[in-house]
């Protein structure tokens, strides 16, 4: 069902004209828009250029990516739809693309400068812009996402009840969150981060939203001690200064190394082992019916 941003009403319809307020939304080039940013609204919109080199350079991004696809095979085999919340340059879809070219996706973001590089990655997804505070689904969709995206928006829990009402019963959650919030430095700052979460207080917010959750598990864990020395000097650096394509260059001499180190990770977590601690943490739940 598509839900009206306007009126709050549900409807059935092939179009998003809403049959009840006649609210119709704007289209701005390949993109139905729903929102207009405020500001920076916890991203700074300028950053996707660099953002599109960081998914390029950084072993980060693929290894996380492969830890999505093999999430979402493993507690949502049969999903035949998914909505990514705060798809940004659609690097996320663009991987799910590659190995489940029968999912239906659907890309959203509040910045337009994101979805106008997504869309030139991935013309035939659909792509909304969308304030996650306010998604216009109403039980549609068999799979919600969000990727390091709720730590941007002050309202988290609204987000996580908006993507309750987005998802059918049966159907579910996967977040990834950036952990532990002793790990703030100034690349949190750089990306605009209101938080960095305890998995106590992620579980409780995913709970009190209405779902049941499936697992929790930290990753980028075996890296830990690595990433507490490069972040207790990153503290040291002002935002102004800070350059993420730098850092991850400085990665790019070990990136090998490091892929396997995730890689056993990731073969850890495939076993059932949720590791504790990590820079990050993998939450996956499912709305009863």
């Amino acid at each position: 069902m598509k839900r009206c941003v306007e009126c709050d009403l549900s409807f059935d319809a092939s179009g998003w004209t809403c049959p009840y307020c006649g609210f119709v939304p704007r289209v701005i080039g390949a993109v139905t828009s729903f929102a207009t940013p405020h500001g920076k609204d916890g991203f700074d919109p300028g950053a996707f250029d660099h953002l599109i080199e960081l998914e390029r350079l950084s072993f980060w991004f693929r290894a996380r990516n492969r830890l999505i696809d093999w999430t979402l095979g493993r507690y949502f085999p049969d999903a035949t739809s998914f909505l990514e919340i705060g798809c940004g340059t659609g690097f996320v879809l663009a991987g799910l693309r590659a190995t489940r070219p029968n999912l239906s996706l659907i890309g959203t973001d509040l910045h337009i400068d994101g979805l106008a590089h997504a869309a030139r990655r991935l013309p035939e997804v659909g792509l909304l812009q969308v304030d996650g505070r306010r998604i216009p689904f109403d039980a549609e969709f068999d799979v919600v996402g969000a990727f390091d995206v709720i730590e941007h928006i002050d309202d988290d829990e609204a987000t996580l009840a908006e993507m309750h009402r987005a998802v059918r019963p049966g159907g579910g959650i996967m977040l990834t969150v950036p952990q532990h919030q002793w790990l703030w430095s100034a690349s949190d700052e750089y990306a605009e981060h209101k938080r960095r979460y305890y998995r106590s207080e992620l579980v409780a917010k995913v709970s009190g939203a209405g779902f049941a959750i499936r697992r929790v598990t930290s990753f980028v864990t075996l890296l830990m001690p690595a990433m507490a020395v490069t972040r207790r000097v990153g503290r040291r650096t002002s935002r102004g200064s800070f350059d993420p394509v730098r850092e991850h260059l400085a990665a790019q001499r070990a990136t090998a190394p490091l892929e396997r180190v995730l890689g056993l990770e990731h073969a850890l977590i495939a076993r059932g082992i949720d590791l504790p601690v990590g820079g990050s943490l993998l939450l996956v739940a499912e709305r009863q019916a």
